[in-house]
């Protein structure tokens, strides 16, 4: 008989982020094949680590090599299920420890979660790679410019969103000289870094990359559509606040270089498990917008739905993820 394997599906985290992180662990465990693999879901909180049961019971983590103990009995995990939007599961700081632990995890490596986690930073990889990108201004709440200073290199409208976050939380369009202040100190509230972005009038198209058992998948793209001003929080968690067509309505010559652009950037920047690479479709160019190494996975979200054209399930596509690892 098959060993069942402990899985670790890690949720919650310090940052705006949180409750769609613990609704995204939810989805895994209650996801995850039960004949391969036994799923505990562990909250994610500052220094506050621990499996809670269906009764409430707590069980803390004990952080020395990352084990629960139920009823006396000591329980490791064979891998650890990343799904933490925002810190410390996608900026690399909880893989870092886990890499320490020499415990396997679903998403990218701690170097790679680092870079792509630091928009600009991100930004300037993607751009050796001859990639286009928005032109912007990096700012520090200890080293801000002037507004007039920021509009000449960004020119308006413009995004303000914070350098170091998820799920659009603290993002502002900003489209007169007046709203950038208070758009950055929103930011700022969110991060202590802020990016200020130009505005590219085009298409936002989303494309989800999984690499399985050294077969590169790259899923039907996807148009998002926003009925706000731009796809910000609001939009993405609220329902018929935003409409995602997948397959895009886009030609073959556009649909093959939108998905050989997001199977060569998974490679170049070392990606592991199921990503989305967020672009900007203009008549004339390809914009890279942002990568998610810890992108959204309830029915609802685009990759899953990506995955479900394909005939891909959701216990298929967390199983081909843990595949990879064990």
């Amino acid at each position: 008989m098959k060993e069942i394997k402990s899985i670790a599906v890690v949720c919650g985290g310090d940052s705006g982020e949180y409750e769609i992180s613990v609704k995204s662990g939810e989805v895994v465990v209650k996801n995850l094949d039960p004949t391969k693999y036994k799923a505990f879901l562990l909250f994610i909180c500052g220094k506050d680590w621990y499996h809670q049961d269906s009764a409430g019971n707590k069980y803390q983590v004990d952080k020395n090599d990352f084990s629960i103990l139920i009823n006396g009995q000591k329980i490791t995990f064979d891998a650890v299920f990343n799904a933490i939007h925002g810190t410390p599961g996608e900026d690399g700081k909880l893989l870092g420890y886990l890499d320490m632990m020499k415990i396997p995890y679903t998403s990218c490596s701690m170097v790679t979660s680092a870079l792509t986690f630091h928009k600009d930073y991100c930004k300037r990889v993607v751009k050796t790679h001859g990639m286009m990108v928005a032109e912007s201004v990096l700012l520090t709440k200890n080293h801000l410019l002037p507004v007039e200073e920021i509009i000449k290199t960004t020119g308006l409208p413009a995004f303000v969103k914070p350098n170091n976050g998820g799920s659009s939380v603290g993002v502002s369009k900003v489209k007169t000289a007046e709203e950038m202040m208070p758009a950055i100190e929103k930011a700022l509230l969110e991060d202590g870094e802020v990016l200020v972005e130009s505005f590219i009038a085009g298409r936002e198209i989303g494309c989800g990359v999984l690499e399985s058992k050294g077969r590169m998948i790259v899923f039907p793209i996807t148009e998002i559509v926003s009925k706000k001003e731009f796809f910000d929080y609001e939009a993405k968690y609220t329902e018929g606040m935003s409409d995602e067509i997948t397959p895009a309505p886009v030609d073959e010559e556009t649909e093959t270089l939108i998905k050989a652009t997001g199977a060569y950037l998974y490679q170049r920047i070392g990606c592991k498990g199921f990503v989305r690479f967020d672009f900007i479709l203009t008549p004339k160019d390809l914009y890279f917008l942002e990568v998610n190494t810890v992108p959204g996975i309830s029915p609802a979200s685009i990759i899953p739905k990506q995955a479900g054209i394909m005939g891909i399930a959701l216990e298929q596509l967390f199983g081909m993820a843990l595949e990879n690892i064990i």
